[in-house]
């Protein structure tokens, strides 16, 4: 069952994060802060690709993941500063991975045309200890448009909260898009909607954030118990999140049943109506042949009449 994600989070200075860092991270690079000095070195983690999409007319540089991070830690001024913007995708496992890294791609072309910006796209695979189903994409952008001659204005859509509701709600509803039309096209039957539960009016509880710590406990358990595949969770919140989506596996069973029967239901009276109109047709047809043979025989009478009184004539 496909599952729709799109979160959009900012990369502040005010709680002690940089763009250099993030790039870093999400790329699987060590990176040299140059406004600080500091290091940041992930090369260890695993990225199953990571590259830098950006607007046609930006000079060559801003594709450098180091030379493009630092220029905009150098560029940003305020000890607050937003330095980036990270967009984080769940990407459909029924995909197979050229498909996936097209989908990420398509993504990240929305955002350059819609706000001129930098895209610094990494493509992760599964965690080796969760969900194996769990192929994601972090997208980190600038905050500001990248121009011909380097970084411009600041881009505000999402900064103002009258703006911001509005654009993450267009941009959820263009990745369901996305991700519906890629299903389609690889003949999955699956779908799926940015509308919360409630809004598609499914009686459907959705799970509850689990958080770092409650995470890593999860994990930490499924680590020592390797050898039991039956392990539930071992927390409050794990163990309702497993029944939570229990629940939700049995309703989209169901109304999948739902819908084959429907279908099937529907197959059975087109072929009954078709039935019905072909007897019709047919005894309809039985009726004029048989008014039609009627008419003959008696019009070839009348014709033997009038021969014999003819001959009789004759002679």
């Amino acid at each position: 069952m496909s599952i729709f994600h799109l979160t959009v989070r900012s990369v502040s200075r005010a709680s002690g994060r940089s763009a250099v860092a993030a790039a870093a991270y999400r790329a699987g690079e060590r990176l040299l802060n140059s406004r600080d000095g500091r290091v940041h070195d992930y090369t260890g983690k695993p990225v199953l690709e990571a590259f830098i999409m950006t607007p046609d007319s930006a000079p060559s540089w801003a594709a450098d993941r180091s030379q493009l991070w630092n220029a905009i830690e150098a560029t940003e001024k305020r000890k607050d500063a937003k330095v980036a913007r990270e967009y984080e995708l769940a990407l459909p496992a029924e995909l197979e991975a050229p498909a996936r890294r097209s989908l990420t791609v398509k993504f990240a072309e929305l955002l350059i045309e819609r706000y001129g910006v930098a895209v610094d796209v990494a493509l992760h695979p599964p965690d080796a200890e969760g969900d194996q189903r769990n192929y994601h994409a972090h997208l980190l952008t600038t905050t500001r448009v990248v121009t011909p001659d380097g970084l411009g204005p600041k881009t505000r859509q999402l900064d103002v909260s009258s703006t911001a509701s509005v654009e993450v709600e267009s941009l959820r509803a263009s990745w369901a898009a996305m991700i519906n039309q890629a299903l389609a096209k690889a003949h999955a039957p699956d779908r799926v909607d940015h509308r919360s539960f409630e809004r598609q009016g499914k009686a459907i509880e959705p799970t509850v954030k689990m958080g770092p710590i409650i995470t890593a406990i999860e994990r930490r358990a499924l680590r020592e118990s390797r050898s039991n595949p039956t392990l539930q969770p071992v927390t409050t919140r794990g163990r309702l999140n497993a029944t939570l989506r229990e629940i939700r596996e049995l309703t989209v069973y169901i109304e999948r049943g739902r819908a084959f029967i429907g279908a099937e239901t529907g197959k059975l009276i087109s072929a009954a109506q078709t039935l019905a109109f072909g007897t019709k047709r047919l005894m309809g047809l039985t009726t004029l042949q048989r008014a039609a043979g009627g008419m003959s025989r008696g019009r070839l009478g009348r014709e033997q009449q009038e021969r014999t009184r003819d001959v009789g004539r004759e002679r």
